[in-house]
């Protein structure tokens, strides 16, 4: 390391919970203002507006995994090779059901059905989020990777 330039130390298991637990909090709140809504096509627009910023911070979240944070695990542990290969796996399952919940909101699908993509991606991405949790927060703790948590994690 050169003069004047320093490591930038992250907790990289906080920085993980946090951004899990606002895309929860987002999913949450999308889905109560559904529910609430008096009129489809207002719940419509207001879902439209929730997969241009939820859906793109999800997908950066899970991009910014693949291409930093699971190519510096891998490196320094090896013998997590098939839990990340398992998580890519899901990282692509779920970009298939924010398309397909951006495809049903673009064409101003009933509320019910619109209810039925939002459900089953929090179950899938509950469920990733747990796994994940579970397989990488302890090797997050003192993971070795120099970089802007934005730029790793997503934009949240």
């Amino acid at each position: 390391m050169g003069e004047g330039e320093k490591t930038r130390l992250v907790a990289w298991s906080n920085e993980l919970r946090r951004v899990h637990d606002r895309l929860r909090e987002a999913l949450k709140v999308t889905r109560h203002a559904l529910a609430a809504g008096e009129q489809a096509e207002s719940a419509t627009r207001d879902l439209l507006l929730f997969c241009h910023g939820f859906c793109a911070a999800l997908s950066a979240h899970h991009v910014g995994e693949d291409r930093d944070l699971f190519p510096a695990i891998a490196e320094q542990h090896p013998e997590l090779g098939e839990t990340l290969r398992y998580l890519r796996q899901d990282h692509s399952m779920i970009e298939h059901l924010l398309t397909g919940l951006q495809a049903a909101a673009a064409r101003a699908a009933p509320p019910a059905e619109l209810d039925r993509h939002l459900e089953g991606l929090a179950a899938i991405m509950e469920s990733h989020f747990r796994y994940e949790e579970r397989q990488l927060l302890s090797v997050l703790e003192t993971l070795a990777l120099d970089a802007d948590p934005a730029a790793v994690l997503g934009p949240l």
